[in-house]
This record gives structure tokens, sequence and C-alpha cells, in this order.
């Protein structure tokens, strides 16, 4: 089992100054979506004038049903400033993928619990660290991107773009430079990226209480 807990309010509405495209995932039973939280922030975006459009689809991680969703959505997308997903990590990461050249950023956290945690067929996952790096990094997670998990940029040893652990992968955080940076957001890694808090993880609090 899966939850995602909303991101602040203050975080959300500094993503962009312009206007959002929302998408929203209702389809995994696996996973639980604050959908209380997620109507008042909705609403306070639109008295805030931030909303262009939305999109509300079941299972965002099935590539082929995504691609006909958005197809008809383009042209408001295409006016828009940024997309805001409602989603698992997975969820976010697929729309990035086919929307390369527009800001992609995750509205939610995803934390694990304990049960079944759902299938995804694509190769990229979410870690469910409870703690989303994709805001910095292009909709690319490093933590499941990268061999070695790194959130503050690649190692020594990535080669020609490839991981030097599994030469047969792409080096995520080459991934990640190359987004960026057809995007205009290289300027976003100078962000200091905060050592990630395994107190969000639910595993983890479970063993200290018990």
């Amino acid at each position: 089992m899966l939850m995602t807990k909303l991101k602040s309010k203050e975080e959300i509405f500094s993503l962009t100054a312009g206007s959002f495209f929302l998408i929203h995932c209702h389809g995994c039973k696996e996973v639980g979506f604050p959908e209380a939280d997620v109507a008042v922030l909705e609403k306070e975006l639109e008295e805030a004038g931030k909303i262009a459009g939305v999109l509300t689809t079941d299972y965002l991680c099935n590539p082929t049903q995504l691609r006909l969703r958005l197809k008809n959505c383009m042209p408001v997308i295409a006016e828009s400033d940024a997309v805001l997903v409602f989603s698992c990590g997975v969820g976010v990461q697929t729309v990035s993928e086919f929307l390369e050249d527009v800001p992609v950023y995750a509205a939610c956290d995803t934390v694990a619990l304990p049960g079944f945690q759902g299938v995804t067929p694509l190769e990229y996952d979410c870690g469910q660290c409870g703690e989303c790096y994709l805001n910095l990094t292009g909709g690319i997670c490093p933590i499941t991107a990268c061999s070695k998990s790194l959130v503050n940029g690649p190692c020594g040893g990535t080669k020609d773009g490839r991981c030097e652990v599994c030469p047969d992968m792409e080096c995520g955080w080459e991934r990640i430079i190359q987004r960026l940076k057809e995007q205009g957001r290289l300027d976003v890694l100078r962000c200091p990226t905060q050592i990630h808090d395994f107190n969000t993880d639910e595993a983890t609090k479970t063993c200290k209480e018990s």
C-alpha cells in the first residue's frame, strides 16, 4: 500500500508565478490519495487564478492511455507555465516523459505502507521516500534512476553518459541535467539538496517504535 501526502501550500505556490495545468490520478487502489486536502488546495489555486486547465484520469502509469488523454489537452498545456501532478512518483515521471519541454511538478510526496505495493509496467519506479525530489530534478527520480541513489549530483564514475555500476544503464543524473538544460532550468540545481530524512519512512518509524 502507498499513501500520497500533499506538499505544503507554500511550496506548491512557489513552483511558478504563472499558471498550472493540473493532472489528477484516481486509478490505483493500492494508493491512498488526500482528496479532501487536494480539493481545498485546488480551490485556493483557482481563486488565485493559477489554474489553466484540469485533467482527471485513471492510471497515469499507463503510457498508452496517458498519450491519448493528453492529446486533447496539449493546446491548454502549451499555454500553461507548468504542469502540477497529483499522484504517486511513478505517475509524475510518466507525465514528465511525455512533456519533456514543460516543467512537470509533483504536488505530493509518496510514503510506503505495509501491504501490496502495486505493479507498474514501466522501467522507472518510485522510491516512496516520503520526500520527493522530482521538483528539483526535472521529473526524473534520482533515487531510482541512479544505481547509488545519489541526490546531490552524479558520481565520478559515470562515463559517456553511462552508469559505472551497470554500463547498460543511462546515468540518471546525466538524464536529469540534460532535461533541465532543455527546459532552461539548470539553475534549480544551485539549490542545496537536503540530506534525506529517513524519519519520513513509515517502515523506519515502525522499527523505532517497536
